[in-house]
């Protein structure tokens, strides 16, 4: 009996632990899928230690763009950064391949962040997000990897996604329109900028909360780098500041505490790394960018993650939101 071709598969905790505890050797005494997401991401337990094993689709990471995400984590976990990073096997592997019904996809262990998130920092905990943040962006604007990973730039950020996303916008034209007219005029803006002297590297493109925990107010791990790639490390300061602008926007906070918030990671940041006023003026534009970057990786990936959001009322609401940061 042939199998039908399959495009998504889940692979069963069940055997995965069993699979898992050969291949590393010790003994998981619980392996749960947690995420079911781009890829799927499994919480593995020892009677010691806690691990995370991602399992990722071929359609959304390719084998070399794994092995990069790789490198780049153990470049910056040799040379101190605070971050989840890969795990070897028994046998000194780093990727796990798996005969899954839609094809090979490969998995990756790696060290579970201790804490929580916090999505409301105290001042110390701010000020360590700036240190340890600048602290990866200096060993970010001088690795060198040997595998590729994406780049994020005006064609892949802005004038790709408007292309992409069109299909989308089917009976809301004037919503289209605003975008497109928003982006003809970020580009040029963006175009005129001297970008020479920007700080340059592997960004990690997803800076908010959600993806670094705090085990108290002194130890801070970073995980989470499926979006790492080069581009101008501006990048993650403005991801991080969507944060403050996305509880500014749903009425969570005022937007004076969250610029003293912003103001306090950003003095933090400048006694590791500097980082120009010309960098932070342009943090709307770079904004922009990640808002329509995301927005195509909806529409590209609708079949297999966005497709239980990624609505006309999303689209719409969006739009809204995407105004206020403009406006901002």
């Amino acid at each position: 009996m042939n199998i039908f071709p399959t495009q998504y598969s889940v692979l069963s905790a069940k055997a995965l632990r069993d699979y898992l505890s050969q291949q590393y050797n010790f003994t998981i005494i619980n392996c749960r899928l947690i995420v079911h997401n781009v890829s799927d991401t499994y919480l593995i337990e020892t009677d010691v230690i806690k691990y995370i094993f991602k399992i990722y689709r071929d359609a959304h990471r390719s084998h070399d763009e794994i092995m990069a995400e790789a490198e780049l984590l153990s470049f910056f976990k040799e040379n101190g950064a605070s971050v989840s990073y890969p795990v070897k096997d028994a046998f000194g592997n780093l990727l796990q391949e798996f005969n899954a019904a839609e094809g090979i996809r490969y998995g990756l262990m790696f060290s579970y962040a201790k804490g929580q998130n916090v999505y409301r920092m105290n001042d110390k905990q701010l000020q360590l997000v700036g240190t340890e943040m600048a602290k990866l962006h200096v060993l970010a604007s001088i690795a060198k990897l040997s595998y590729p990973r994406k780049k994020y730039t005006l064609e892949t950020t802005i004038i790709n996604p408007i292309k992409v996303i069109k299909p989308a916008f089917e009976n809301m034209d004037e919503e289209y329109k605003y975008l497109v007219k928003v982006a003809d005029s970020v580009v040029k803006k963006m175009a005129e900028l001297n970008m020479d002297d920007f700080s340059y590297g592997y960004c990690q493109y997803d800076f908010l909360p959600k993806n670094f925990h705090f085990d108290g107010d002194d130890k801070l791990t970073f995980f989470d780098f499926d979006f790492a790639g080069q581009g101008h490390l501006i990048n993650d300061i403005v991801t991080f500041y969507i944060h403050f602008f996305l509880d500014v926007y749903t009425g969570k906070m005022s937007r004076e505490v969250a610029d003293r918030s912003f103001n306090l990671f950003l003095e933090a940041y400048r006694k590791v790394k500097p980082v120009s006023g010309k960098e932070i003026d342009s943090v709307k534009y770079f904004g922009f960018g990640f808002w329509m970057f995301y927005f195509g990786f909806h529409q590209e990936n609708f079949d297999d993650w966005s497709n239980i959001f990624f609505t006309p009322n999303f689209i719409k609401s969006r739009i809204e939101l995407i105004k206020k940061w403009m406006e901002y």
